[in-house]
């Protein structure tokens, strides 16, 4: 018998990393269990990305009333505003006091709103927290 050679190609195989099972070399996924072995081969290379920002914008926040991010008014004193609005709640002192001028002037020329404005507003600040903030 003579010695004949076979043309055969060797296949290399790998070991499938989920099952065990032995697979082709360039096989992606597995033929017994499914799943995919390996990530799928590119022949691009990947695209080059420019950015050109031009964006010269700076957020300069100028609020200098924040507590904890919030925006807040100026502080007043609860008691100060109290003792304003229960002796002259009816010229609107505490409405002046809380910088509410146009307030304080329609307070002044009907009396504190003819008397129910004052009580009204005296009745308020006595539940508001000490120091209230007022916009």
């Amino acid at each position: 018998m003579e010695n004949q050679t076979v043309n055969q190609e060797i296949t290399k195989t790998k070991f499938c990393k989920y099952c065990g099972e032995k697979i082709s070399d360039e096989a992606i996924i597995c033929t017994h269990c499914g799943r995919q072995v390996e990530q799928l081969k590119t022949e691009s290379a990947s695209p080059n990305i420019v950015i050109n920002n031009s964006n010269t914008n700076s957020n300069v926040n100028t609020n200098t009333n924040t507590i904890n991010g919030h925006m807040v008014g100026k502080a007043k004193n609860k008691w100060v505003a109290v003792l304003l609005c229960a002796f002259l709640g009816y010229f609107g002192a505490h409405k002046f006091y809380e910088g509410k001028m146009g307030m304080g002037i329609l307070y002044l020329f009907t009396g504190g709103l003819f008397g129910i404005g004052a009580i009204i507003d005296f009745i308020k600040l006595l539940f508001k927290p000490n120091p209230y903030y007022v916009f």
